[in-house]
């Protein structure tokens, strides 16, 4: 929209713990929400908002600080990203067990069965589990 002259203004507000972002196109107020999460957007620097803006192609804005607070700065805690990053862990740990038992078990050098030794070995199995059932 910037790019094709739709912008009519650009307002940067702070707020507590950083900086918004407001349009003004087609004479209407838009505030600038993260795409995800749909919450009003914040920058906690300045300069990286400014960069941001020009790299959008505005580089006139109006500032008003009367609400910013600068001892005031928000912490942006995700607890879904908490939970992820233990399942991740949870999971490399789980891969890494995995592998040293396959690897433990190339090394064994216990006798291989063939076939024929498995079927035996489970025919014995089920005959004594069968014996148990009467």
């Amino acid at each position: 929209m910037a790019a094709a002259g739709r912008v009519n203004a650009t307002h940067i507000v702070g707020q507590p713990g950083g900086w918004a972002v407001q349009v003004d196109v087609n004479h209407l107020e838009h505030v600038l929400v993260a795409q995800r999460s749909g919450n009003i957007r914040l920058f906690k620097k300045f300069e990286t908002l400014v960069s941001y803006l020009l790299d959008l192609g505005i580089d006139h804005f109006q500032v008003d600080a009367s609400t910013f607070d600068p001892t005031q700065q928000a912490s942006y805690q995700r607890p879904d990203r908490a939970q992820a990053l233990k399942r991740a862990h949870e999971a490399a740990a789980y891969e890494a067990w995995f592998i040293e038992q396959v690897e433990a078990s190339l090394r064994d050098k216990a006798t291989p069965m063939d076939s024929e030794d498995v079927e035996e070995l489970f025919a014995e199995y089920r005959s004594k589990l069968e014996a148990k059932r009467r």
